[in-house]
């Protein structure tokens, strides 16, 4: 008995070593089958022949706690979709998508081929090459060996994908959601066509630039052939552990989110209300609004006015006549027109995952073009979103140095549970 039990496992042992040297362990055969098994696989397309060699790279144990943890990444299923309440990473890179066909199966296969993508590389994973050197290889490889690094890939659809020009484009009409629209022009915004709205929103973001845009890459990569980039951000953003980190301005930006920071905060706040579609459940909705600082102007002014400004103190991020950055904001405090004064008057709230951008020098100008992408996410926009914008558009201080030049709002779906692809809630038939 105790041979037969060695030789046994022996022989697994030697199948699993088998495996791991073309690329698999035994159990992410298991995975992999279970998910195709689901209704997962994707058809005999281009696309589908990389995703169906898809190899989970096993890695190397940890050598410390640290690096295991790294290793252990963000889930990609969930009751709700990772990027969106999770610890917000140091780089980010959002971009909207407009779909080039009007056919609802090569949608369909897009997001189940960028599901199968997203699933793979937030695991560790990697494309596995076919055995033929003279083709182009089906991973970029730019992210080899940097690890998982917390990634994350959030997915959301603007109104363009339900309705387009009053048209039902997929016959999708009906699960549109409750507050989707088009932003409204704000009082103040100066914006342009090409950094606004569109049908698809994809928000990757991670600690490691580089396993970041090897993300973004390879979604745009993916998606040739049936969508195209309509814009792409890329930001950034750092503090020390426990800080609340700071914009371009250098103030703290999203120091409210600890006002909410809870199981039924985020309840309240973020996570879609009762009466939404049923894909909506456990989703939220994604207001984007990409605001140039004008840097040199806020470089010239004095302390006391940057600080009138926000109605904070810069260094500490108290409120005036407070001594700490989280305590209580006494509005009669406050200059009337300042930023956080005008936020408050609205008494509301909204999950903030803002980031900095830069993108060299406007050779127009001769300054710099950088700023804040900023990004909540929010329960109801139409109440917690909307009417700051046309209050801050109005009256806010702060517009004296910033200048809005794109806007979207995008719907951000539930989580999902392995073998569902992202939008299959949408595209199912209506009992």
């Amino acid at each position: 008995m105790k041979t037969d039990k060695g030789t046994a496992a022996n022989s697994e042992a030697e199948q699993s070593n088998e495996n791991s040297e073309k690329g698999l362990t035994r159990r992410e055969l298991l995975k992999l089958s279970a998910v195709a098994g689901a209704g997962i696989a994707i058809g005999a397309s281009g696309l589908g022949t990389i995703l169906n060699v898809a190899d989970k790279v096993e890695k190397k144990a940890a050598k410390s706690s640290a690096a295991s943890l790294k290793e252990e990444g963000i889930a990609f299923y969930g009751k709700q979709q990772a990027g969106i309440i999770t610890a917000q990473q140091t780089y980010c890179y959002i971009a909207s998508f407009d779909l080039k066909t009007e056919n609802r199966a090569e949608v369909i296969e897009l997001l189940k081929t960028w599901t199968k993508f997203a699933d793979l590389t937030t695991s560790g994973g990697t494309l596995k090459s076919l055995d033929n050197d003279l083709l182009p290889p089906n991973d970029t490889g730019e992210a080899a060996d940097l690890g998982i690094a917390n990634l994350t890939i959030t997915v959301g659809y603007g109104s363009t994908f339900f309705e387009k020009d009053g048209k039902d484009r997929f016959s999708i009409k009906a699960k549109r959601p409750k507050y989707l629209e088009k932003i409204p022009h704000m009082a103040h915004d100066s914006l342009a066509e090409k950094y606004c709205e569109g049908d698809i929103c994809i928000q990757v973001c991670a600690n490691d630039q580089q396993v970041a845009f090897h993300a973004i890459r390879n979604m745009i990569r993916l998606s040739s052939g049936t969508a195209t980039v309509k814009w792409l951000e890329e930001g950034f953003l750092r503090a020390p552990a426990d800080k609340t980190p700071r914009n371009l301005f250098g103030f703290k930006d999203g120091t409210a989110n600890r006002e909410h920071e809870t199981e039924e905060g985020y309840s309240k706040i973020v996570w879609a209300e009762n009466g939404e579609p049923e894909w909506m459940k456990h989703g939220s909705y994604l207001g984007y609004r990409k605001i140039r600082m004008l840097l040199e102007i806020w470089d010239r002014s004095s302390l006391f006015d940057q600080e009138e400004t926000f109605g904070r103190k810069k260094q500490s991020g108290a409120p005036y006549g407070k001594k700490h950055e989280f305590d209580a904001v006494d509005v009669s405090k406050l200059p009337a027109d300042s930023h956080v004064r005008l936020a408050k008057k609205t008494k509301q709230q909204m999950h903030r995952r803002a980031y900095s951008y830069t993108s060299g020098m406007d050779n127009q100008t001769g300054t710099l073009d950088a700023g804040l992408l900023f990004i909540c996410f929010t329960s109801n926009p139409a109440v917690q979103f909307l009417p700051m914008l046309r209050i801050m558009g109005k009256m806010d201080k702060l517009n004296e140095y910033t200048i809005p030049i794109g806007s979207a709002l995008f719907a951000c779906q539930g989580g999902l549970r392995p073998g569902e692809f992202f939008g299959q809630k949408i595209f199912e038939e209506t009992a």
